[in-house]
């Protein structure tokens, strides 16, 4: 595995294994979110199948899908009551954790600044500077 804390209530990670459930709720996690589609790409495991032992071990189970590539506002507008409301600490995956960083620095747009989302992001190994103007946009659409 290999988990990325973006803060001290949110860690995104590339996709996980049906095994890894086990260490993720051992380390800590109260809340497990995938942010991929199933049968996203061949091999995958299943999102029942994570669900599954998610359960099994005491997590929180969120099934919060999104298209590589193409996110919404309205994933955003999802996501943002989502891990506000989630018992912490959460752990988001996806193929990368790009798309859950991403999601996280767009919902994160109303209180904190540009500059400290692409930071933060970039600490955890993810470039998202490349985002600023739509950082800069969901921050306006708040105020």
């Amino acid at each position: 595995m290999d988990i990325r804390k973006i803060d001290d209530s949110l860690s995104v990670s590339p996709q996980i294994r049906v095994e890894d459930v086990a260490e993720i709720a051992r380390l800590g996690f109260k809340t497990l979110v995938a942010n991929r589609p199933d049968r996203e790409e061949p091999g995958q495991p299943s999102m029942a199948e994570i669900e599954a032992a998610a359960k099994a071990h005491g997590l929180d189970w969120v099934y919060l899908p999104v298209a590589s590539g193409n996110i919404t506002d309205e994933d955003v507008e999802r996501f943002a009551p989502m891990i506000q409301g989630a018992k912490k600490p959460v752990l988001a995956f996806c193929r990368s954790g790009t798309r859950c960083t991403i999601l996280w620095a767009l919902s994160s747009a109303p209180t904190l600044s540009a500059p400290e989302i692409i930071q933060r992001a970039r600490g955890a190994g993810y470039d998202l500077s490349g985002l600023e103007p739509r950082i800069a946009q969901h921050a306006r659409k708040s105020s």
